[in-house]
């Protein structure tokens, strides 16, 4: 990647807690970073309305009956606008971009999780992000039973279309997720999630710290 920023993409299955890690990790680092720090998400991404709008469609509630090779297609639509419009740009400008999911999730989610294919899922999307991968990958690694309970107990007001899938479909995630993770164990850093929310902050906190150490 011929760029001078870092990118870090956090990872997991539903349920996995780390959208609330990350919610203070970001509050941590904007103080030492400033500037130099961009977060974003996926799908949709920071000031990228294209992204946002297929956001709202794949996980809608409302949209049922999309294909799972539409869905796959969809998501990578979104995930290439994001890389050019918004990841691209910072990263060249030199800043840390940590983004909640990135095409590991595709991979993830719809190759194993929907049993589209795992590689023509990963051929699909080396269309659309042309190589570029994270530079780090935290991943935040619970039982799906473990994370659909959480999901029951703490949001049910914000499941969204992929939550309400069967625990058979999130199995599949988790196991295609730990599958990446031991094919490219230079870029992933697992946390145990399951561990109680300050041990695993207090974890993730220091594997931000030891990348930023070497990288900066």
């Amino acid at each position: 990647m011929d760029t001078k920023g870092i990118l870090i993409s956090f990872e997991g299955p539903d349920g996995a807690g780390k959208t609330s890690v990350l919610k203070i990790i970001l509050n941590r680092l904007k103080p030492i970073l400033g500037e130099r720090l961009l977060f974003t998400r996926e799908p949709g991404g920071t000031n990228n309305p294209i992204a946002e709008a297929i956001r709202g469609l794949v996980l809608s509630s409302n949209y049922s009956e999309i294909d799972d090779r539409t869905e796959v297609l969809l998501f990578a639509a979104s995930r290439r606008q994001h890389l050019v419009q918004t990841i691209l740009p910072a990263l060249k400008a030199g800043k840390i971009v940590i983004t909640d999911r990135y095409v590991d999730s595709s991979i993830a989610y719809q190759g194993g999780g929907r049993k589209i294919s795992v590689q023509k899922v990963i051929n699909i999307n080396e269309f659309a992000i042309e190589g570029i991968l994270p530079d780090y990958t935290i991943y935040f690694n619970v039982r799906p039973e473990i994370g659909i309970q959480r999901i029951k107990q703490t949001r049910m007001n914000e499941v969204n279309r992929l939550d309400k899938t069967a625990i058979t479909f999130h199995q599949r995630v988790s196991e295609s997720y730990l599958a990446i993770a031991a094919g490219d164990p230079e870029r992933f850093r697992i946390i145990n999630a399951e561990a109680d929310f300050d041990t695993v902050l207090e974890e993730t906190w220091q594997v931000i710290k030891k990348i930023l150490r070497t990288r900066l």
